[in-house]
């Protein structure tokens, strides 16, 4: 984890504090996240070896490639690291590392004492690995591996290829001759690559760029820590689906390029990777993640408007789970409580994510209501608004927040209170009351007054 005292400048957490931050908080948030990858880089390696594993010599040669790449070609190197799978990988198995386990076996820790994984609300335990066996910290070796072939830096390394396939984060995969579980990946000076000796194909990752190419995106429908196992669909994107994505993302990127431009801002300074996710029966999804800043996980979007609202909603989340790297902004608290968009009880965490989080939703459709014609941008402002302010009194009367915590809430109020004073039309109003008051009824039907 990235250290606390890595502090970012007063103004910038001001800014985020209001709900906003553009491009500058942005970039000192996306900042924060590369030296944070780096510090888990050189962690995996200090903790293979201190542990005894047995794949920490090869662990320790990749990342020496790695630091002797970061010399000649710096670029290569950071946009590798910032790829959100190998900020994944490092994390889960540093995490694994600390915790003592190997492949779901304990092995020789220090007497210090191992850390616990931390285990995701969805229910995916980071330390069960992927295929079965466990965080590989020799993946490192995938990580040096991509950086040179971005650099067209002959060199040899190691890496791991579970069920055949070695992941190289940001550029695609390649097959393993031998059938895996390891494979020998060696860079030529043009950036080819070969694998155990014979020439690799490599099967990429797509891009996404919108037609005035001021947005550029990957969409990783192919590494194994891309996002948790459970929620990624079997097989890639379709050349079809994925036009239709590109479509979406540029009507999405017209609308807050136009509209929105804090938000799109904040997109080109943070958002690299799309990450495709099943939708549900009844609903299309997103989500993000702090383990994996730089995506956002998708269901297929169903038209440009939802994706420029969904890019509004989920950098909130990004930006909030970045800063937390930094600053600590709630105590430890067992109580759960409403959250006015959820159906049941969160800890005061989510309930922080999720208020920052619909402020940002408040915020783009009191925009949108200047560009939409009909009632619904003024029904999804007034709806959305009184939500989040709810919310924040729930978290400032918690008294689990600390002094910095409460800093940052406040400043959250003062945002929605200026908005709250805006006229909405009465329709409108009544309607989001509606909402609310609908919302509140069925949460106290299935959890009580005093849930």
């Amino acid at each position: 984890m990235a250290p606390r005292s890595q502090a970012l400048p007063p103004d910038v957490v001001a800014a985020l504090a209001a709900g906003g931050g553009g491009g500058r908080a942005a970039r000192h948030l996306a900042a924060l996240q590369e030296r944070a990858h780096r510090m888990l880089l050189l962690g995996v390696v200090r903790e293979a070896t201190a542990s005894g594993h047995p794949g920490a010599p090869a662990t320790a040669r990749a990342f020496e490639l790695l630091a002797g790449l970061e010399r000649r070609a710096p670029d290569a190197v950071r946009r590798v690291i910032r790829h959100p799978s190998a900020g994944a990988w490092a994390r889960a198995a540093y995490r694994q590392l600390r915790a003592g386990v190997s492949g779901g076996q304990a092995m020789r820790t220090r007497e210090s004492g191992p850390g616990r994984p931390r285990t995701r609300e969805n229910g995916h335990d980071p330390a069960r690995g992927r295929d079965g066996g466990g965080h590989d910290p020799k993946r490192m070796g995938a990580v040096a591996a991509a950086a040179a072939a971005l650099a067209r830096f002959p060199c040899r390394v190691e890496v791991p290829a579970p069920g055949g396939w070695a992941d190289l984060p940001g550029l695609g995969r390649v097959r393993a001759r031998g059938g895996g579980p390891e494979a020998v990946v060696r860079v030529g000076e043009d950036g080819g690559l070969e694998v155990d000796g014979e020439p690799a194909v490599l099967e990429p990752l797509h891009g996404l760029v919108t037609e005035d190419g001021g947005l550029r995106l990957l969409v990783d429908d192919l590494d194994a820590y891309r996002w948790d196992p459970a929620r990624v669909p079997g097989g890639r994107l379709a050349a079809a689906e994925r036009e239709r994505w590109g479509r979406c993302l540029d009507g999405a990127w017209r609308t807050l390029r136009s509209h929105h431009w804090t938000v799109a801002e904040e997109c080109r300074a943070m958002l690299t990777v799309l990450t495709p996710i099943k939708g549900t029966d009844t609903a299309v999804d997103s989500a993000c993640s702090p383990d994996h800043f730089g995506a956002i996980a998708l269901s297929p979007p169903p038209d440009a408007l939802w994706l420029a609202m969904t890019f509004a909603h989920e950098l909130q989340h990004a930006k909030l789970g970045a800063l937390a790297d930094a600053v600590r902004l709630t105590l430890p608290d067992d109580r759960l409580y409403y959250a006015p968009w959820r159906h049941d009880p969160r800890p005061l965490p989510s309930l922080l994510q999720g208020a920052y989080a619909h402020l940002g939703v408040a915020g783009f459709w009191r925009r949108q209501r200047a560009f939409e014609p009909g009632l619904r941008p003024h029904v999804e402002f007034a709806h959305w608004r009184a939500a989040t302010h709810t919310a924040i009194g729930t978290l400032l009367g918690s008294e689990r927040l600390t002094d910095e915590g409460r800093r940052f809430v406040s400043a959250m109020r003062a945002t929605v209170a200026r908005w709250l004073a805006e006229p909405v039309p009465g329709e409108a109003l009544e309607a989001g009351r509606a909402q609310a008051a609908a919302h509140r009824t069925r949460w106290r039907t299935q959890h009580g007054p005093d849930a």
